[in-house]
């Protein structure tokens, strides 16, 4: 059964679809608002460390508050029961992964060519903890969500938060086991998360919705 399918025969109309529609506009417009204090926090503790690991986590958080500004277009006004809207939120949801992947890619590049590593902060390691603490609360409750309301742009929005929450970990990882000399694992970690955020992308471009 094809996603709009689903969401036609769904009872978008009821007092409870409509509630959770409501949260997860809710949730993203809290989500836009805290990666809007962590990509500014994240750029001055980048600056002022000279670390381009946490210049990068900044940026990555710009790239990634374009999905819950596209879950919040969707839930907005009469877009919240059209299956159209669905139908453009999940593939804007898409290629907001899809520039993730290479965003990704081309950090890791640009810091093994120029031999930066990461650098510890106490502003960074407050602010990337944060993340790694808020992040999957917020993104298993949109990828529930998303199931709730047979959209896969809410489960997408989720699983981008969840991949934020994991370059938290790395990012902080990354700055413990330097000082052992394990350089490595923070551009192997970024890599690997690249590689999900293209399979992730792929799956909500074709409307998949899973709440696991």
């Amino acid at each position: 059964m094809v996603p709009d399918q689903r969401i036609l025969e769904h009872p978008a109309a009821s007092a409870e679809w409509l509630r959770a529609a409501r949260s997860a506009r809710s949730l993203s417009v809290v989500t836009l608002a805290w990666l809007g204090v962590e990509s500014t926090l994240g750029l001055a503790a980048g600056l002022a460390a000279h670390s381009v690991a946490l210049i990068g986590w900044g940026l990555s958080a710009v790239v990634e508050a374009a999905a819950s500004l596209i879950v919040v277009w969707r839930f907005t006004g009469t877009r919240t029961s059209s299956p159209s809207a669905e139908t453009t939120a999940r593939r804007a949801v898409a290629v907001s992964f899809w520039l993730l992947a290479p965003y990704l890619v081309i950090h890791v590049a640009h810091d093994l060519d120029a031999g930066h590593r990461a650098t510890p902060s106490v502003l960074g390691i407050v602010v990337t903890t944060f993340s790694l603490v808020s992040m999957p609360v917020l993104g298993v409750a949109k990828r529930r969500l998303g199931a709730r309301l047979a959209s896969a742009a809410t489960s997408g929005e989720g699983t981008q938060n969840l991949i934020c929450a994991a370059m938290a970990a790395g990012v902080l990882a990354g700055l413990w086991l330097n000082t052992v000399g394990w350089w490595w694992v923070d551009p192997v970690m970024a890599v690997a998360l690249a590689a999900v955020a293209v399979r992730e992308g792929t799956r909500a471009w074709r409307g998949h919705i899973c709440s696991h």
